[in-house]
């Protein structure tokens, strides 16, 4: 889908969602989605799965069938470069950058050599009060851990055989 018709696609739903009066979390409550994922659908940057449409269709009437499709197609998942310039979103990726190098070794000393996974990945936004009873962001970030494999060749299912000379 070309640029200028996935930014349609994207305001329809978005207005659909506004038009239902429902905040993502709603939504989320009413799918049994993650609000972020729930907000991902209607961003066109997850691909809904045909379990969850009679859900999605009940939260947000206003969905076309047309809209239905479109959510249905695997996603080009992708940003826009300037977005970092959108302060949440920089306060986001300054956050990760300060405290990455500091998870990065709790993670290898809790699980060993490997990352946490961003495709079988969950993620939701709550509010909370704080001890001095202002409201607080709380962003959980729960992702499977994948441990990095050693490369022994014998594993190597692509290896060619070797060649006598």
């Amino acid at each position: 889908m070309e640029e200028s018709s996935r930014a349609t696609v994207v305001r329809q739903l978005q207005n659909a969602k506004c038009s239902s009066g429902k905040s993502y979390n709603q939504i989320a409550q009413e799918t049994g989605l993650t609000n972020v994922y729930v907000a991902q659908l209607l961003r066109g940057q997850a691909q809904l799965k045909p379990d969850t449409v009679p859900k999605l269709r009940s939260a947000l009437p206003q969905l076309t069938d047309d809209h239905i499709q479109q959510m249905m197609r695997p996603p080009m998942r992708s940003y826009d470069p300037c977005l970092i310039q959108e302060p949440t979103i920089y306060r986001l990726n300054e956050a990760v950058m300060h405290f990455g190098e500091s998870i990065k070794e709790i993670i290898n000393e809790e699980f060993g050599d490997g990352i946490m996974s961003a495709i079988d990945f969950y993620c939701s936004v709550d509010k909370v009060k704080g001890v001095d009873g202002k409201d607080r962001v709380v962003i959980t970030f729960d992702g499977k851990y994948l441990p990095y494999s050693e490369q022994k060749v014998e594993h190597m299912a692509s290896k060619r055989p070797t060649q006598e000379s």
